[in-house]
């Protein structure tokens, strides 16, 4: 029998490198869902902020809270009359978690009332599957795709960052979470590995964070 999702709005996260995009598509194609992908490179200030963080945090930061808030109210308060579930590769409080590690107090606390003001607009997902690496396993993963303006991520950067995830987890647990020790997995090029994770995605839960140390699943 077909594994389809017990809920209509999944959405993939995780740390720079974790392969948030690689497991949307495959999701969406499987599930005939409507992908939502981050639209980032188009962004003229993302190499700008690795070159000088400093200098381009907040102009950065400003810019992606505009552009993800755009994306995901015209695609989630659109309806598909062909598209049963949606998939995203992100989820909105990312702009917060980033912008914690990058800005410095004032403007985060200005970023914010912003954020606070328009995250009321937006549904949260009915489901949130997380996918936690270690930092060695994300910088094989940067590395390998290429992105010029990533190769130099310290792995501290990275390290903040999963901090910062794994403290909104926590912090969130009315979300149904689906936390994914991805140490060993390999979505991407091992079949199994894919249809196993795929069947845990279509599993009901209840409200609260569901860890999955693949070694067990194994």
């Amino acid at each position: 029998m077909e594994l389809t999702p017990e809920y209509s709005f999944i959405a993939i996260e995780g740390n720079i490198g974790a392969g948030k995009t690689s497991l949307a598509q495959k999701l969406s194609a499987d599930f005939n869902a409507k992908l939502i992908l981050e639209e980032f490179e188009d962004n003229s200030f993302l190499p700008k902020f690795y070159e000088d963080a400093r200098r381009y945090a907040f102009p950065l930061e400003m810019s992606f809270l505009a552009a993800r808030f755009n994306q995901l109210k015209k695609q989630l308060l659109e309806q598909d009359l062909f598209k049963q579930y949606t998939i995203s590769d992100y989820i909105f409080p990312k702009c917060m978690l980033f912008s914690k590690v990058n800005l410095d107090d004032d403007e985060y606390d200005l970023y914010v009332k912003l954020f606070d003001i328009i995250n009321q607009q937006l549904p949260q997902p009915d489901l949130l599957v997380y996918l936690h690496n270690p930092i060695e396993k994300l910088q094989w993963n940067i590395t390998n795709r290429g992105r010029t303006y990533e190769q130099h991520i310290e792995d501290s950067y990275l390290q903040q960052l999963s901090d910062a995830y794994l403290q909104y987890l926590h912090s969130n647990e009315h979300l149904r979470i689906l936390l994914i020790n991805c140490s060993s997995l390999d979505f991407v090029n091992n079949v199994d590995h894919y249809q196993n994770l795929k069947a845990l995605v279509c599993k009901e839960y209840k409200p609260g964070i569901h860890h999955v140390n693949w070694l067990m699943e194994e």
